[in-house]
């Protein structure tokens, strides 16, 4: 069953009285102190709740300041190391110039005593 236009306008009309019966029977003027009561109750609580948003998204931002700290620290200690890792490859490559220089040495060292060898053999 559909409401006609006429008693949709009698509620409309009446609509804000009822309200104001149903608040324990306060008068309008009463009734309207309380909602601007509330509401700036409500508005207060919104302002508290966005400062609390606020420090908290600070506090989150610093967490991250302090995990991008760490991190540099971290990639100090990777070039450090790296820097570590050079030298050592450095230090590699020149024992192996000097093992081949020594074991150069080394064969020539016994060719020459060969062809010694070989020579007294002959002359004896």
């Amino acid at each position: 069953m559909a409401l006609a236009k006429e008693d949709i306008a009698f509620i409309k009309e009446h609509l804000g009285e009822w309200l104001v019966e149903v608040s324990l029977g306060k008068p309008p003027a009463v009734y309207e102190i309380e909602l601007r009561e509330r509401m700036v109750r409500v508005e207060e609580e919104l302002k508290h709740q966005r400062e609390l948003m606020r420090q908290g998204f600070e506090q989150v931002e610093r967490r991250f300041e302090q995990a991008d700290k760490r991190f540099e620290q971290i990639d100090k200690r990777f070039e450090q190391v790296e820097r570590r890792f050079e030298q050592v490859d450095r230090r590699f490559d020149e024992m192996i110039k000097r093992n081949d220089r020594h074991f150069l040495w080394l064969i020539g060292f016994i060719t020459t005593i060969a062809a010694l060898i070989i020579a007294a053999g002959k002359l004896l």
